[in-house]
């Protein structure tokens, strides 16, 4: 007998991300909100906003501002926001502001700050938006990108170099060589974008241009169509700092959270001084529950933290601390109560944080929902960086602590070698933790005792399958499915008692075991004990009403108990199939008998006659103890003259020859709920 330790199908409901956190919002949704406008220096707004430091040439009317005399000396040679240099060519220069700190200045040259940008609901929809204000240069200007026509492009051979279509997801290009370049060039982006020029196609080079048309269509909302603009950036200047940093905007509005931190990543390495950027890697790795990792970018030296973030930090640390504390002393509802805190407080993508509910939930034997938990928990990537992979929560390596939370859940659900695969990995990734290598030797000690029981079982040496069974629940005592294994051997040793009392305590550790509950409702029965048992074959049937055996199960111990009070069961024998009545006799015979009878009276042709057959025939099999017979009135029209039947369908309720009920055209939630009433 091997049980893999099925358990119930009763469905549980969709938990998102915390079923107990209706109200956290998600990470997107926080940096959609927090769009709104802002004049203070760029490097201390909002963190979200992507860096709009160009001139915003979607407005009819731009008013401009000269820069301050003393900050006109930034060199016109410097090239656009890391571009290349060579691609500025006889352009005139913009003055532009630059990103500051109290220490130094961080130079991201040719961007002007917009300082206003549309605030988007949860769903990233455009909500609202503020009056903008933009500063430029003094004089005569041109514009910051270099639009290129085709066939205009200074020739290197014979052949022009155009911008291809490429195979990227965005439709990211690269250069090469062709024909004409006409046909093969991108002129703009898609179809509709607002690059094609209507009295020419034109083709975009410049990274700066594109990465102005990836902000437009940010603070619209089209984080898809944006993304492809800092993509073709990207493309063209990968050293480029902001077109990564602006990009990881977007990824977090797609809530592709993995994605945006590696780009914040990339955008530091590229600038370690770019404050904007580690402000919002920072503000990630709250989200991400990395407390230490955080703390180190939103308090970058010479910058001035988000005071809210900040405040973020501070409150999921504080969680983070007392639910290691309470976990150190087993106080599983404390651990509980922190965790769901600290997940409210900002860490609400911290998958670490999912799976420490998920255990208190397993220590407090909600096995269901600890499961349920664990899945619906947040999932990323490894973390690119060395530094964030080797964070510890609550001393274990954080990938560690996910598969050792995911083992001990397995084992106790009887998934055995899905578990020993999870500690394996656990063990792999953090082989000094104790806790892990004690696991580990538990789990594999468990797995042979249960494989040894079965084995013992299947060759009936049930004795002996009982000790082998015991010694597993020794190293496990909290596994329900070696306790439903050993009743099942007391069982056929006739040992119902000791039966009996396995699996009450397989059912106290997980209540929604359908097997134990089972073998307890059969149990029962053998110790003449029907009440108990109805109650449990009930259960089951609600849980699986198209199960046969069990319907039959169900009214043999429901016949037993009625012989058991007195009660007249003469004639009794288990449903499975519409009884049809041909005349009034048999009629009469049939509404007689014990028990009570459910007649349903027809006419072959009506269509609600029809509708509602299926439904009589699939309520035979689920009630067995009451006997369900039809009658066509076409054919057998004296009953309908007898019974007073004028509307069909009509159902009537029989008990001892005596109607108790009749219902005429009745919905299928209220027939059953009647049958479930004169059901035994």
């Amino acid at each position: 007998m091997s049980d893999s330790g099925t358990t119930s199908n009763k469905p549980i409901s969709n938990l998102g991300f915390d079923n107990n956190n209706n109200a956290t919002t998600t990470l997107s949704d926080r940096f959609r909100k927090s769009l709104t406008c802002d004049s203070r220096d760029p490097a201390h707004t909002t963190t979200n906003k992507p860096d709009f430091r160009e001139l915003d040439l979607g407005s009819p009317v731009s008013p401009l501002r000269s820069k301050p005399a003393a900050s006109t000396s930034s060199s016109s040679s410097g090239s656009l926001s890391g571009s290349a240099s060579g691609r500025t060519g006889n352009r005139q220069s913009l003055h532009v502001r630059s990103e500051t700190t109290s220490t130094a200045t961080n130079h991201h040259s040719g961007e002007l700050s917009v300082e206003s940008s549309p605030t988007f609901s949860a769903r990233g929809s455009r909500t609202g938006g503020c009056p903008s204000s933009a500063t430029s240069p003094a004089g005569n200007v041109l514009p910051t990108a270099n639009i290129l026509k085709t066939g205009m492009m200074t020739n290197r051979s014979s052949k022009p170099e155009v911008l291809s279509l490429g195979t990227g997801n965005y439709g990211h290009g690269s250069i090469m060589r062709g024909g004409s370049g006409s046909k093969a060039a991108v002129h703009g982006g898609e179809k509709n974008s607002p690059d094609k020029n209507s009295n020419s196609r034109r083709l975009i080079v410049d990274p700066e241009e594109l990465k102005k048309l990836g902000n437009e269509k940010y603070k619209k909302g089209n984080y898809i169509e944006a993304l492809n603009y800092y993509d073709r950036a990207i493309v063209i200047s990968p050293g480029n700092a902001t077109y990564h940093c602006n990009r990881s905007a977007v990824l977090i509005c797609l809530n592709r959270l993995n994605d945006a931190v590696k780009e914040c990543d990339e955008a530091i390495k590229l600038d370690s001084g770019y404050v904007r950027a580690h402000h919002r890697l920072g503000s990630l790795l709250i989200s991400l529950g990395l407390v230490e990792n955080a703390r180190k970018h939103l308090c970058f030296p010479g910058s001035q933290p988000d005071p809210n973030e900040l405040r973020k930090l501070q409150a999921v640390e504080k969680h983070l601390n007392k639910c290691a504390d309470l976990r150190r002393i087993r106080d599983w509802s404390a651990v509980l109560r922190e965790a769901d805190a600290a997940i409210t407080s900002g860490a609400d993508m911290c998958s670490q944080l999912f799976a420490c509910k998920s255990e208190a939930l397993l220590k407090l034997r909600q096995l269901d929902d600890a499961d349920m938990n664990l899945l619906n928990a947040p999932k990323f990537e490894a973390i690119c960086s060395l530094s964030l992979s080797q964070t510890k929560f609550f001393g274990m390596l954080s990938e560690a602590y996910l598969l050792f939370v995911r083992a001990q859940i397995d084992m106790t659900l009887g998934r055995f070698e899905n578990a020993v695969t999870m500690i394996e990995k656990s063990a792999q990734i953090d082989p000094r933790n104790v806790e892990v290598a004690i696991l580990l030797q538990n789990v594999r000690s468990v797995c042979r005792a249960r494989t040894r029981g079965n084995d013992l079982f299947k060759s009936e040496r049930l004795t002996e399958a009982c000790s082998a069974y015991g010694e597993g629940l020794r190293l496990d005592p909290s596994n329900s499915v070696l306790y439903c294994n050993r009743a099942a051997c007391w069982f056929k040793l006739g040992q119902f008692e000791r039966s009996l009392e396995d699996c009450n305590q397989a059912l106290l550790i997980h209540p929604n075991y359908t097997k134990a509950l089972l073998r307890r409702a059969a149990t029962f029965s053998k110790l003449d004990r029907w009440v108990e048992s109805v109650k449990d074959y009930e259960i089951l049937r609600r849980e699986l009403p198209n199960n046969n055996e069990i319907a039959e199960s169900l009214f043999h111990v429901q016949v037993a108990l009625k012989k058991s009070r007195g009660e007249d069961v003469i004639n009794m024998k288990f449903g499975g199939e519409v009884e049809q009545l041909p005349n009034l006799e048999l009629f009469k015979a049939a509404v007689a008998s014990s028990g009570a009878s459910v007649v349903i009276y027809k006419i072959s042709s009506d269509v609600q006659c029809k509708q509602i057959a299926p439904l009589f025939e699939t309520l035979c099999t689920r009630y067995p103890s009451i006997n369900f017979l039809k009658v066509d009135l076409e054919e057998s029209p004296e009953i309908a003259s007898a019974e007073n039947v004028r509307v069909v369908p009509t159902i009537k309720i029989y008990k001892n020859g005596t109607r108790v009920k009749e219902m005429v055209c009745p919905s299928p939630e209220v027939l059953e709920s009647t049958l479930m009433h004169y059901s035994f």
